[in-house]
């Protein structure tokens, strides 16, 4: 498969799958951003995609990302859709931080995966679920 990639920045390293290393592929800031504890921004990251029909991209945290930066990630999960592919469609990374922290153009911020999107199904309301009950959320312990 062939993605198109447009990059609004030439000052972050070029895109690269590693096939058989991981799924995920990182992302970099595309502009250096200073924030004080409790500022909000939109980051940019240099990058727009026309991604093929059937298919998303999910965007989320680097593990480091917050020990790194103190920054988190406001939608918990970012979901590009194929619809966002026009020229000046560019990817963001919307952060709140949680301490003032200074961010370098090309740090690793983030990342993202091409998924198929979800099989179409249907809904059939029940009165019961016939399943053995697991004890309710947050029910399976610590171990």
């Amino acid at each position: 498969m062939r993605i198109k990639i447009k990059y609004f920045s030439d000052k972050i390293d070029k895109l690269k799958f590693i096939d058989g290393k991981s799924d995920w592929i990182d992302l970099r800031s595309a502009e250096r951003v200073e924030l004080k504890k409790g500022d909000y921004k939109l980051i940019s990251l240099g990058v727009g995609m026309e991604l093929p029909k059937g298919y998303e991209a999910l965007v989320v945290p680097r593990s480091s990302t917050f020990k790194n930066f103190g920054i988190l990630q406001t939608n918990s999960i970012g979901v590009v859709d194929e619809s966002y592919s026009g020229n000046n469609d560019e990817w963001k990374f919307p952060v709140l931080a949680m301490r003032d922290t200074l961010i370098e153009v090309n740090d690793r911020i983030c990342q993202f995966r091409i998924i198929r999107h979800q099989d179409s199904f249907t809904f059939e309301e029940v009165e019961a679920l016939k399943e053995v009950d697991r004890g309710g959320f947050g029910s399976t312990g610590k171990n």
